[in-house]
Parts: C-alpha cells; structure tokens; sequence
C-alpha cells in the first residue's frame, strides 16, 4: 500500500489513539508497578501498531485514593511512575516514532492533600479558601443542598475546623475546585502553558462537563422513570451540578491556549453526558474543545441498528470541520471484548473493525488491540473505591489490570515472581507475542485496519454515508472507494449490488477476495472492501 497524502486539518483528524494506563502498562524495575520508563521501553510496539498518539492516565504526584485523579501537585510527576525527566525523555522518544504525548488533566478536582486545599481548610480567610466551593450546612445539618455524588451518597463532605461543607462530588478527599473564581482559571490556564511548553500534545480533560457548577448551588430535580438510568439511581437529574452552560466558557479560554502553539495541542474531553446534542455543543462552533468523547455510543448495547443510530446523529450534528471520536474501552468502564463481544472472539474483531472505520478518531484502551478481556480479581485484591464498593455491578479495576506482552511469568509486565498491583488476566490465552506470531491474529486484524487507514485517504477522512442497517448488517461507505459491512450478529446476510476487492476482512481468508454483485457473511463477521 502506498501512503496517501496527508489529512486536511489538524494532526489528531482521522488519528488512532492509544490510552496507556501507567500502573499496568510495563515495569521498568520490578516493583510490579507500570512506570514512564516502561511506556518508553515499549514504544517500538505503539510505533509499529500505527499509533498517531498515547493518552497516559495521570502521571501527577497524588495519594491515590482515587489512582491518580485525585492530584496533589500539577507540576510534578507521581514518584511511582518516575521522574520529570523520565517524562520528558518519554515525550522525545515518542515523538522520534512520530507519536504525540497527551496527559490527563483533572481540573474538576484535588487532593485534599494539595496544598491549596491544605490552605483553604485552615481559615475562612485563607488565600486559598475561595478556590474550592464551600457552603453552610442546612439548618438541620444536612448537607447545603441535595447533590449526589458521582460515587453515590451526599456531594458534601463536613470540615469540622472549617465549620462548613466542602463540595465532594467523588469522594470526601477529592475537593471540587470553584472555576468561578478568575484566580482558579488563571491558575489553570499557567498549568496548561507549563506543560505544553514542555512539548506535551495535548490533554485528556476529566469530567470535562461539569467543572463549573450552578453558582447558587440550587436543589437538583428529582429523577423520573422517563429519565437515564444513572439518573433514577442517583434520584435526580444533574441539572445544576453538571453540564452547565457557563463549562463552555473555560473549554473557549482553553482552546485559545491550545492553539497559541503549533501545530496546536489537542484537548480532549471526557463529556459525560448522556445524550449525542449534548456531547456535540461540546465543540462549540470549533472553537471548544478539540475532541469530545461519544460517552452516548460507548455506552450503547453491540447492537448494529443502535450504533448506526447514534452514528447517524452524530455526523448530523457535528460543526463543519469538527471531528468524531469513537472508543469503546476505557479505565472507567468493562473492556470491549467483556462488555459488546461477551467474550466472543469474532464479535470483538467486528468491534475492532467497526472503530477502526468510522469517520473521524479512533481511541484504543491499551490491550483492545489483543482482544484483551476484563480479569476476574478476588475482592480481597480489589484496590479501586468504587469497585470495591460495588463489585461485581461495577468494577473498574477489571479493565486496569496488567498488559500481557507474553504468557510467561511475570507475562512480560514484570520481573517472574514480583506480583503486579493488581492480579494478570489469563496471559498465556491473550498476550501480545503469541499473537504477534500469528498472521491470523486480533492483533494482526488491528495493525492491518490502521495501515489501510493511513494508505486510504476515503477511510481515513472520507464521508460517512450508511448504505444498510438492518437488524445485525450494518453497511455503509466512505467516500467513493470503500464499502465496510458488519454482522453484529449471529446470523448470516448477504449484500447485493456490492463490487470490488476484500481489503481487510475479519476473516483473514477472505483477503484479497474479489466480490462481483453480491457479498455473502457469516455471522459475527466484517469486511473493508475496496471499489473497483
């Protein structure tokens, strides 16, 4: 294949981005803990996936109640994971393979151990004081209104030196900063500045919805049947916690940061909402955030007519010039081959294939390109809060566990006898070297789409329009050369009226087969045809 000329438009349009999450990516010096110096010994691999970028979870220095996103210092490196050199010398050999570096930001939030917030809970006059929401308990002494945590339970959490509730809308030791304060933003705005001073790409916003709160902390409304489910368990409706109209005014503040440099850095963010309309004002009319994260599509059952749908929408209403964003694992949430394929080797390649041809960027969870599964872990080695708290209905550190580069002791992650953080998934079924000496391999499927990506500018950038979504087929083109079909499914179909060439097909096989009227396929199976 040759390699087509360049995207149009920013750098990150129609890119294949990689989540690496540090603590279980690989382990420099045995102490069962991933590490910088882990992610750079294996930047090879990323380089020879295709990988355009990496979002490493948060490297800031933290107490780890909530594994990094609770920070302590945004100007420093968590000690676990290296130095501020191990950094830097991280983001220069990514970018000799031609590979950005995005951080993660948790702007929403700090430790309780930051020393702003170590500041604030001394005095009602400290300097620091207003840089966090505080409120007078109610006189009943409940908490000032009736927000519900993220986490479940009370958004307040009661300072008896202070004599007032500070707003926890996570866990009583992540403080929610006050971005309406000028000198909150200020701040981040310097923070932003430092790191991408220091050759940083871009960042991976948390939460980006919902850093800026109704300033009169008005009482949320109560849930109905009507509304998403995450909304009844809670009991209400996140109208004045989250997804407020003013957010749109720091993500502008930052977009403007972002593109003082060049090329411009890229801001990516974690919208957490639940509907498509409002994921898409997210990026403004181009002028916000860079990428928002389709939480409405990663969320959807494996179900063609769903999917189709939300992609649909999403096409429809996007800004001219803007970019989609597709992923379907990450930290937060059951891996892609354990949530849509249900541990169906054929539906995760079909999952696979689906991201890997959808307009606009594709984000990979580091081991999505082995087909890695969730890993069963006793509840006795379960270190995550909210996983502990309510495995097995929900369990994040599954999806967080260590990446199996071989099935030999120690699976490539670690020095053989140190036990890693949290327990290995079952490496001599999934790991990166048997499948890396297999042609026919998950991995192999993946390399191969993201290559065909780069050599196809139609599948790279090409227009999205749906030829046939009928129960489990899903059809659509690209631009003028390229046709990709998907059962996502148990039963058969067949497409009529489709010729030309099986650039890449779920069934490896089938590559290279010439295809004249009619394309016949199996269940669970997909195929990049290329038009004559």
């Amino acid at each position: 294949m040759t390699e087509s000329d360049p995207t149009d438009g920013e750098w990150w349009q129609g890119a294949v981005l990689y989540e690496v999450y540090a603590r279980s990516f690989a382990d420099s010096n045995g102490d069962g803990i991933g590490d910088l110096r882990g992610i750079t010994a294996h930047l090879d691999h990323l380089e020879w996936l295709g990988i355009d970028g990496i979002w490493i979870s948060p490297t800031f220095p933290s107490p780890n109640f909530d594994w990094g996103y609770d920070v302590a210092d945004y100007y420093g490196v968590h000690p676990d994971l290296g130095t501020p050199d191990d950094l830097e010398a991280l983001i220069a050999a990514a970018g000799n393979r031609g590979i950005r570096v995005l951080l993660d930001l948790v702007p929403n939030h700090t430790s309780i151990e930051h020393p702003w917030f170590v500041d604030a809970r001394s005095s009602r006059d400290a300097p620091h004081r207003d840089w966090y929401v505080w409120a007078d308990p109610s006189p009943d002494g409940s908490p000032p209104n009736n927000w519900v945590s993220a986490f479940l339970g009370p958004a307040w959490t009661y300072d008896e030196h202070a004599g007032q509730s500070y707003l926890t809308n996570f866990l009583p030791e992540q403080a929610d900063l006050d971005f309406w304060n000028e000198d909150v933003r200020t701040e981040f705005d310097q923070i932003l500045r430092y790191w991408f001073d220091r050759g940083v790409a871009g960042f991976r916003i948390d939460v980006a919805h919902m850093i800026v709160k109704d300033r009169e902390l008005r009482d949320n409304p109560a849930a109905t049947d009507d509304d998403p489910l995450l909304a009844q368990l809670r009991g209400q409706v996140s109208t004045y916690s989250s997804n407020r109209p003013e957010v749109h005014d720091v993500h502008r503040r930052w977009r403007r940061i972002a593109d003082e440099y060049a090329p411009a850095r890229l801001l990516v963010g974690e919208t957490f909402v639940d509907r498509v309309e409002d994921v898409i004002t997210y990026y403004g009319t181009g002028d916000e955030l860079s990428l928002a994260f389709n939480i409405p599509f990663l969320q959807a059952p494996f179900d063609a007519e769903v999917l189709a749908g939300i992609v649909d929408e999403t096409e429809r209403l996007l800004p001219e010039g803007c970019c989609a964003v597709w992923t379907g694992s990450n930290h937060d949430v059951s891996r892609l081959a354990t949530r849509w394929a249900v541990g169906n080797p054929a539906a995760t390649r079909g999952a696979l294939m689906m991201l890997l041809t959808l307009p606009g960027t594709v984000f990979l969870y580091y081991g999505d390109e082995v087909g890695m599964p969730d890993t069963e872990i006793p509840h006795d080695r379960l270190l995550d809060p909210v996983s502990i708290a309510l495995a097995p209905v929900h369990n994040r550190d599954a999806a967080r566990t260590p990446m199996p580069w071989t099935g030999a002791a120690g699976a490539g992650f670690t020095d053989p006898g140190v036990e890693p953080w949290l327990p290995f998934g079952e490496v001599a079924a999934c790991n990166v070297a048997d499948q890396k000496a297999d042609a026919g391999s998950t991995l192999h499927l993946v390399r191969d789409l993201i290559a065909l990506r780069r050599a196809v500018r139609d599948l790279r950038d090409g227009a999205y329009d749906a030829l046939e979504v009928h129960r489990s087929l899903w059809t659509w083109q690209r631009g003028d050369s390229v046709v990709v079909a998907l059962v996502l499914g148990g039963e058969a179909a067949a497409i009529d009226g489709v010729s030309g060439t099986i650039a890449v097909g779920t069934d490896r096989a089938r590559d290279g087969e010439v295809v004249d009227g009619t394309l016949s396929l199996g269940p669970w199976e997909g195929v990049v045809l290329r038009r004559v």
